[in-house]
């Protein structure tokens, strides 16, 4: 199966990018301080979460070919909880969430945003994506509706815009591991949402 690339939009699609090859010495490792450094170059060098995302995600995929270990620097969940995560770089004033996650088989997430841009990478496991757009009335300013779900498999990539709405679901018998990589989140703009009461919860 082709790994593949998607950017996930504020409408709610599954919007393919083109794979992107990198130039790289094949006599050297891009090793986990290298990747932060070129994406942390990327911020730097613009504003734009398109343009960002754009340049990002090649790189989170340069790491994957070249870190098999990402796969194991986890921690199992608490069965009553469901889900762990595990921060694999933190430090002061660094803009940059770097972790991965597992979720139990079964185990489905709230529907969210994430109030910054973000790359996740499925490291093992299978997870369904189910993408949903802001749909505001009058009556039901906060009202969403479902557009499209998309399934990842190990080697897949999805990019999310700041106000792009998902959830995901751990498929199969085997928990799912990702690489998630977000940049600074605005928190009073990070919600859950509710499709049947039309309701937007500060997360």
């Amino acid at each position: 199966m082709v790994e593949q690339d998607w950017l996930i939009t504020t409408a709610g699609h599954a919007q393919p990018w083109p794979r992107t090859t990198l130039a790289r010495e094949q006599s050297h490792a891009y090793r986990l301080y290298r990747f932060l450094t070129e994406v942390e170059d990327v911020l730097i060098a613009t504003e734009d979460d398109y343009q960002r995302l754009e340049a990002i995600h090649p790189l989170v995929r340069q790491l994957l070919a070249d870190a098999p270990w990402l796969q194991y620097e986890v921690a199992l969940p608490d069965p009553a909880q469901g889900w762990s995560v595990t921060m694999l770089y933190d430090e002061p004033d660094f803009p940059l969430t770097v972790q991965t996650v597992v979720w139990l088989p079964g185990q489905v997430s709230p529907i969210h945003n994430h109030a910054t841009w973000g790359v996740v990478a499925l490291l093992s496991g299978k997870e369904k994506n189910t993408l949903w757009q802001r749909k505001p009335i009058a009556e039901h300013p906060q009202q969403i509706e479902q557009r499209e779900t998309i399934i990842l498999h190990p080697g897949d990539i999805i990019s999310v815009m700041p106000d792009s709405i998902h959830s995901v679901e751990a498929m199969g018998e085997q928990p799912t591991v990702t690489f998630n990589l977000y940049g600074l989140t605005d928190y009073e703009a990070r919600f859950t949402f509710d499709p049947v009461l039309h309701t937007a919860t500060l997360f």
